[in-house]
């Protein structure tokens, strides 16, 4: 029998597992560029159903919205910063042109094609995958040697590379950190590679296998230990985990409907146009990816609209999980009756 890693159905517990391992008993104490962490080395753990990617702890005030534009950001293969600073204006301190991300634009390094056309890295394996299903070469690296040609590297990517592996009718991936901070990019790193897992296992019309992720350096940041003790103290004193199953990808998603979503992505970005839950439910769409619009409007009364509250009629129309994000992330901005 194998050596099994650490099995987990959802995420959440993956995550309260980490941090209490790097916090409560970490095998060193480092300080990288000025950063003090907290560090265990070589870590791994499966989950069992890739699709249960959010954790439901009010103190970690998980962002849904952000965790939805990172992942569609990367299946669209996309490297601009314009996006990615709508969600996250501290990422422009990663850019080395104030125009691009670098090692972290995982899509780019994924999906993008060549300069003169040549294939992506994932049309290749996606080639080599439905030719050969039982390969074990189906690996999609990300870190690149010549990132360490770079003197001062603003943005050095820390996904090494996925691994897929077709066995028995599904797809399992394997992906190789060599570093995660468990506080602050654990979560979206998970959420966004399963995204893509399940993105892939639908193109070559497979079910969704097992999750495995390893981790070179895990650690948490000195500066945010008092907030990940926080969520500990939550978690001690629940009774159980909350459970709010996600739905499937839709079977009929191709990367046309990923460029569909990020049209009206853009549009509620830029606010050029404001959506209804009507709105978005009469769009060519699957309810699937009305959920994430559902989640970018929520996010475009607030950056946009001088609003007291969100518009009642777009959480409500969220699922119910997201609901419970949301309300607890804006929780001066969403009614205490939608949560």
């Amino acid at each position: 029998m194998p050596l099994p890693a650490t099995t987990y159905r959802t995420v959440e517990g993956a995550y309260l597992d980490l941090i209490r391992l790097a916090c409560g008993d970490p095998e060193y104490h480092i300080d990288a560029r000025g950063n003090e962490a907290r560090e265990v080395i070589g870590v791994t753990f499966r989950l069992t159903d890739p699709r249960q990617r959010l954790p439901y702890i009010a103190a970690r005030k998980a962002n849904p919205v952000f965790q939805f534009a990172e992942a569609l950001w990367y299946l669209a293969g996309r490297r601009d910063l314009k996006m990615m600073e709508h969600y996250a204006s501290s990422m422009r301190a990663s850019s080395p042109d104030g125009v691009n991300l670098g090692g972290s634009a995982y899509g780019h390094t994924l999906f993008a094609r060549g300069v003169y056309g040549e294939p992506s890295p994932f049309e290749r394996v996606m080639h080599l995958l439905r030719t050969e299903p039982d390969s074990k070469r189906g690996y999609l690296p990300v870190f690149s040697a010549d990132e360490h040609a770079i003197a001062v590297n603003p943005d050095m990517a820390c996904l090494a590379g996925l691994h897929l592996l077709v066995r028995d009718g599904a797809l399992h991936m394997v992906c190789h950190m060599r570093a995660n901070d468990l506080d602050c990019g654990f979560l979206s790193d998970v959420f966004s590679f399963t995204m893509i897992q399940e993105f892939i296992a639908v193109q070559l019309g497979l079910e969704l296998g097992h999750y495995t992720h390893t981790i070179g350096s895990a650690h948490v940041n000195e500066r945010n230990v008092a907030r990940v003790k926080r969520v500990l103290e939550e978690a001690a004193l629940r009774p159980s985990s909350l459970a709010f199953p996600f739905p499937a990808m839709p079977s009929d998603t191709t990367p046309g409907t990923i460029r569909q979503v990020l049209e009206h992505e853009e549009r509620l970005r830029t606010n050029t146009d404001k959506y209804t839950a009507a709105d978005i439910a009469h769009l060519d769409l699957a309810p699937y990816w009305q959920q994430a619009l559902l989640l970018f409007e929520l996010y475009r009364q607030l950056q946009y609209d001088d609003i007291e509250w969100v518009s009642q009629d777009v959480i409500d129309a969220l699922h119910p999980g997201l609901r419970w994000l949301v309300g607890h992330k804006w929780d001066g901005a969403v009614a205490e009756g939608s949560r």
